[in-house]
């Protein structure tokens, strides 16, 4: 039995090296890649683009806005619309028509440029710098998302860690199984032994089968299941390179204290609200520098003339001042507005503490009870595995039929189950606690 594990151990670990590098995965590096590639964090990504872009928005509000136009026309014009007439001075009679007359058509050709430049906009500036705090918020953003994902990613790999012990422990029960009926058949047909033994060991055989074939698709879905968590394609091979006994146990958990303090420093959710809270104020406050006086410079420059060979220059160049007197309490609802949005991260941010402290305490419990779990199955697991070493050499000896080692191979089968348990319990338990401090993409 064992050089048939220790065969099958270098064939596992054949294929895993022939694998590409970036599809043998540890614990830590599922959690990693899916901090790179989940499509949450792709969103998240797109969002800082966004917020990018309207940086760029409010920045152009601060340059010179410049425009040139060439218009070619004709126009008439009907003179009563004048409000005034012109009388010939020496007759004194008007030149047109009081109730009025058609002037034209008149040709115009008109090319000119107008720019207009800020010279001094607050309102304008204090926009520009509350979208460059949206962006570091979205940044902020896609860092918890990232968490997140490498949470879940963590999580599936602990559950198809989990699913593959399982599968192991159905092939170690199998070849048992095989085992016992194999000596059953040679008692029979020596007669010392009954034909009830064999109908025992087969039964017992096809049991274990069935379960292999469960365990078998678990596994296969686990994996599926990390695929789809790390970005992977569905159909690219995977392997994973941390067995779930493999995996460490028993190391010393932070103290209450100590885990609450990183959780504060270092989850990114939470730095998440508190730059949206940031970036709220700044929007308040860009609100308010409306207020503020706007000076500009305004310049019209160009030709014009009824044909484009008698074009002459004409321009207006001045210095404008506006300020914003009234606006029907628009501004004021939009501050109020702001206002209640920070009211409400705050409020959430408030939530998140109190929910992480909560995890990071339900978390150590979990922790130090899981691991009291795999000390006290592993006691089991080692009773169970006495027990039907007891009871095939008294089989073998043909002192008691088999219907002891079927009873002991269910005590095992069960004690192996239940260490898998304690074991994905345990793991589970070392990424709740990761994910409650903020450290996820840290795990090994």
């Amino acid at each position: 039995m064992k050089h048939f594990l220790s065969i099958a151990a270098a064939l596992v670990s054949t294929v895993g090296s022939a694998l590409p590098a970036q599809n043998a995965l540890s614990l830590g590096d599922a959690a990693r890649l899916a901090a790179k590639q989940s499509g949450g964090v792709d969103v998240a990504r797109e969002r800082v683009a966004q917020a990018e872009a309207r940086v760029t928005q409010r920045r152009g509000a601060l340059f010179p806005d410049l425009a040139a136009g060439i218009q070619q026309s004709e126009r008439n014009f009907n003179s009563a619309t004048f409000g005034f007439s012109f009388s010939n001075p020496v007759t004194g009679q008007p030149l047109l028509r009081p109730d009025g007359e058609i002037i034209g058509p008149v040709p115009i050709v008109d090319v000119r440029y107008r720019l207009q430049q800020p010279l001094l906009d607050l309102g304008n500036i204090a926009r520009w710098r509350a979208a460059q705090s949206s962006v570091l918020a979205a940044s902020a953003d896609v860092q918890a998302q990232a968490e997140m994902a490498a949470a879940t990613a963590a999580a599936v790999y602990v559950r198809a860690a989990r699913a593959e012990a399982q599968l192991s422990s159905r092939r170690a029960d199998s070849a048992l199984a095989a085992d016992l009926l194999r000596i059953a058949r040679d008692q029979l047909q020596a007669g010392t032994g009954i034909a009830l033994d064999v109908t025992r060991a087969e039964s017992q055989l096809a049991n274990v089968r069935a379960q292999i074939i469960g365990a078998r698709n678990e596994r296969d879905r686990g994996l599926l299941e990390l695929k789809r968590a790390v970005g992977l394609s569905l159909d690219a091979p995977l392997t994973l390179t941390d067995s779930l006994a493999g995996m460490p146990v028993g190391d010393v958990p932070p103290d209450a204290a100590s885990a609450l303090t990183r959780a504060t420093e270092s989850r990114a959710d939470v730095k998440a609200l508190l730059a949206q809270e940031t970036a709220q104020r700044a929007a308040t406050q860009a609100i308010k520098w409306e207020r503020t006086p706007q000076l500009g410079l305004v310049v019209d420059q160009g030709v014009i003339g009824k044909h484009w060979n008698r074009l002459l220059p004409t321009y207006s160049w001045g210095v404008q001042l506006s300020v914003g007197l009234f606006d029907g309490f628009r501004r004021e609802g939009r501050v109020q507005e702001q206002i209640a949005n920070a009211r409400e991260t705050d409020a959430r941010l408030r939530e998140l503490r109190a929910q992480s402290a909560l995890e990071v305490r339900a978390a150590l419990l979990d922790l130090s009870a899981a691991l009291e779990q795999v000390d006290a199955v592993r006691e089991r697991l080692r009773l169970a595995e006495q027990e039907v070493s007891q009871a095939q050499e008294r089989f073998r000896a043909g002192v008691a039929g088999n219907g002891d080692v079927i009873t002991a191979l269910l005590s095992l089968n069960q004690a192996r189950t239940l260490r898998n348990d304690a074991l994905a319990s345990y793991q589970g338990s070392r990424v709740a606690l990761a994910r409650a401090m903020g450290e996820v993409q840290k795990l090994p």
